[in-house]
């Protein structure tokens, strides 16, 4: 086992992109995030690894900061939470459409608007169906714990490279704040740039030292015939990512009778609402998505021939329950619960809708 550490999620993310050999992050404070630029200018990295942390004057500039160091073949990464996520968007989409690498941390709370600061799950349509303008997709990871938050640094960074995309990881303000052992990996060395050169200088600008060809990063396509194309292309790699990148978790689903479909904190709190529901005698499984995007729409189609319905789990109006819907094609019933505004559900209310909306509904 390696290094055992107590750490906040949001600690646990800063910790991940320094051991995942990142260099450099860029971001600007805000709650309920604000501890990882805290923690990496606290551990200052520049004396461990060499990377590079700056606050930024906004969120904007931090983005844009971003897309300059991606770019450059370089391993970027920012976080914010949902106001500063929105303020980002533009930036995002211009990374997409010029495929550039990067990690993106959204710690999400209440909202619309300035909302709360507590937690909450309300991003998932700006996340998963392109917050920015345009088509485009991000690949989204959501963690479940501060282990997967420090994992998911290093995942993210692999991923984002793997298809020159840019990669959310989608966590709230339960995950962030709370407090887990973390087993920490090792150290990776950060590349040199004559490794960034050798890997990725097809596309990076890197220069036109030593007889080197221009590398030109845009996202700016005037003619439409080119810019179908691109569109194309980009669509090829998500179908890419559908076809080998989708990530969920089971939970007695063996036997299961009904579902709870949950992400995040909300799959945590499902964990214990499905241990109350079987000691009642309801068969209740439940399953974890890992990947937003790509969703896990095969897994819960399978299962939907099984159950007799299905509850939607998660802190917002109903988001993800669209996609739950579309995954089941109507096999099974299907109902959403949850709270907003910062309140988060308990384990009781959750079987409490499972009676009313799915077995007696």
């Amino acid at each position: 086992m390696g290094e055992l550490k107590l750490m906040k999620g949001n600690e646990a993310y800063a910790e991940g992109l320094i051991r995942a050999g990142a260099d450099g992050y860029f971001g600007y404070p805000i709650t309920p995030q604000s501890e990882v630029i805290e923690y990496l200018m606290a551990e200052k990295p520049h004396e461990r690894t060499g990377m590079v942390v700056l606050q930024a004057e906004s969120e904007v500039a931090a983005i844009n900061m971003v897309y300059g160091g991606a770019a450059a073949g370089k391993r970027v990464a920012t976080s914010s939470s949902s106001p500063g996520i929105s303020l980002k968007q533009e930036g995002i989409s211009y990374m997409a459409g010029a495929e550039l690498p990067g990690v993106i941390l959204n710690v999400v709370r209440g909202g619309p608007g300035l909302g709360t600061i507590q937690p909450s799950q309300a991003d998932y349509f700006q996340s998963t169906k392109g917050g920015g303008h345009g088509d485009y997709k991000l690949l989204v990871l959501a963690p479940a714990s501060a282990q997967e938050m420090f994992d998911f640094a290093g995942l993210g960074m692999e991923l984002a490279f793997k298809y020159r995309n840019p990669v959310l990881i989608l966590s709230d303000g339960v995950i962030g704040q709370m407090m887990e052992k973390v087993v920490l990996s090792e150290q990776k060395t950060r590349l040199t740039d004559q490794e960034i050169y050798d890997k990725y200088g097809h596309w990076a600008t890197v220069g036109r030292t030593g007889g080197r060809e221009r590398n030109i990063i845009t996202s700016l396509h005037l003619v439409s015939e080119k810019m179908e194309k691109h569109n194309e292309h980009l669509l090829s790699k998500y179908k890419q990512m559908e076809a080998e990148e989708v990530r969920f978790e089971e939970f007695n689903t063996e036997d299961a009778e009904y579902l709870f479909v949950a992400y995040g904190s909300s799959a945590r709190i499902s964990q214990k609402a499905m241990q109350l529901a079987r000691d009642k005698g309801i068969k209740v499984g439940l399953l974890r998505p890992i990947t937003l995007f790509p969703y896990p729409k095969k897994k819960i189609n399978e299962l939907a021939s099984q159950v007799k319905g299905i509850l939607s789990v998660e802190m917002s109006q109903g988001q993800m329950v669209e996609d739950v819907m579309l995954a089941v094609e109507g096999k099974a019933k299907v109902a959403h619960f949850g709270h907003v505004g910062g309140v988060i559900p308990t384990p009781d209310e959750i079987v409490n809708a499972l009676e009313q909306k799915i077995i007696g509904g």
